[in-house]
């Protein structure tokens, strides 16, 4: 549905703010965009949206070269909230659907769905300005869906939600993911992105440094670490061969293992020793990647792939 080929957006001073940066979304897949401040995020999203357009690179949308005409099939959910205050939701929210070119019958009836869906149906002649902070990010979430967008490109959909508006929100994204949308999700809450998206691109200093399924990502971050479960004496733990025990809670620890040895093994050691109630190796969290890749904890290759 997106694919965005080696685009790079120079600006007055020559500051350099996206570097050759490619991706592609597609049909029924959330991409997760994430980075931190002033990495170039923004500058990408301004540039599929055709607001401003990039010095070198192609950006198509649906196999054709973004043009004015492809706004019509982009849902865009800013992380600004640009609502009128003092205008009515039903007037909001007819007033963006005729942006987009819907009728008026098409706008009436796709809003009482959505309005019904985020529990706030009947209030289409309250103002826009008497809602809560999150009532008024329900309404920018349907301005962005109401005209039934292809792509869907979401700036920190959850500002502002409590958690159980944040499971309404992740509900009806998931339901739009079902329906073929593809997604672009932007947000910091790495913890969400981690459950809810299916690929991740990260952008630091205007470059793509990651790119790919989380599975995929994992593989050049795993640590030497397992959660060990056990029953008995804790102090069995401290005396495997090649490892360190890093913490204990309980009947649980945190056992650090060198790259002598293999996970098989160290497993077999333990049983011997002691009983286990479980042992898992500890997956590397997004955040953990994150923090080591902006940090400059990790060594790029030549592909230009992290390792």
């Amino acid at each position: 549905m997106l694919q965005v080929d080696s685009i790079s957006k120079t600006f007055s001073g020559g500051f350099k703010a996206v570097n050759s940066v490619s991706l592609s979304v597609n049909s029924g897949e959330i991409v997760g965009v994430l980075g931190p401040n002033g990495a170039g995020k923004t500058t990408t999203i301004r540039m599929i949206l055709n607001i401003i357009a990039p010095d070198q690179g192609s950006i198509r949308i649906n196999g054709k070269h973004s043009t004015e005409l492809s706004k019509d099939i982009i849902g865009y959910l800013p992380e600004e909230r640009g609502l009128y205050k003092k205008s009515t939701i039903g007037h909001t929210l007819a007033y963006f659907g005729s942006l987009k070119g819907m009728d008026e019958k098409t706008i009436k009836q796709n809003t009482a769905y959505w309005l019904e869906r985020f529990n706030l149906g009947g209030m289409e002649k309250r103002k826009v300005e008497e809602l809560s902070k999150g009532n008024q990010q329900k309404v920018q979430f349907i301005a962005a869906v109401l005209h039934n967008p292809s792509l869907l490109i979401l700036d920190e959909p959850f500002s502002g939600l409590d958690p159980i508006n944040q499971v309404l929100f992740k509900e009806a994204v998931s339901e739009l993911k079902e329906q073929g949308k593809a997604i672009i999700f932007c947000t910091h809450q790495l913890e969400s992105a981690e459950t809810f998206c299916d690929t991740f691109f990260l952008i630091n200093k205007g470059e793509r440094v990651l790119y790919g399924t989380l599975h995929d990502i994992r593989k050049d971050f795993y640590r030497n670490e397992c959660e060990v479960g056990f029953l008995g004496d804790v102090s069995y733990l401290s005396r495997i061969p090649h490892t360190t025990l890093k913490s204990v809670n309980g009947q649980t620890a945190i056992l650090e293992y060198d790259s002598t040895i293999d996970f098989s093994t160290l497993v077999k050691q333990i049983a011997d020793v002691m009983t286990l109630t479980r042992i898992a190796k500890i997956e590397p969290s997004l955040l953990h990647i994150f923090m080591s890749v902006i940090q400059g904890n990790v060594q790029k290759s030549n592909t230009g792939d992290f390792q």
